[in-house]
């Protein structure tokens, strides 16, 4: 079992629920671990996850608003390759949410490219940027 350490969620707002869980399942491959309706303030709660670590998105029912990520401020993803990063883009491209077309900014920062989720925040869609190899150098 994975213990709570650490960086472990972010929340946003986000207005249809079910429109970011497709976004969110599409582009970052992450699916629903917890669902329920906020007893307090009666609004749908959701958290998506890649199960790849113990960290969540956490995605809040609002009627409106407010785009925090972005334009530069974001989520990141990372990429198996850089045809993956295209082929995202691409289907970005074709659905009209393509906020910045691939980019190749060499080492450290990698292949990337933004795209927007349903209510506006920024998703990062990356290959190369080697987090885990640049976490595991000596200091």
């Amino acid at each position: 079992m994975k213990e709570d350490f650490g960086f472990t969620h972010i929340a946003l707002f986000a207005k249809n629920i079910d429109l970011s869980i497709s976004f969110y399942n599409r582009y970052a491959n992450m699916s629903v671990v917890h669902e329920r309706l906020d007893k307090d303030t009666g609004k749908r709660v959701v958290w998506l996850s890649d199960k790849t670590r113990p960290f969540v998105l956490v995605l809040v029912q609002d009627e409106n608003p407010t785009p925090i990520l972005g334009p530069f401020a974001h989520l990141g993803i990372a990429c198996k390759d850089k045809s993956e990063v295209d082929c995202l883009c691409e289907q970005a491209r074709q659905e009209g949410i393509l906020a910045k077309d691939a980019t190749d900014s060499g080492y450290p920062v990698g292949y990337w490219a933004f795209i927007n989720d349903p209510d506006g925040h920024t998703l990062e869609v990356s290959y190369g940027q080697e987090i885990g190899l640049t976490i595991d150098k000596p200091t």
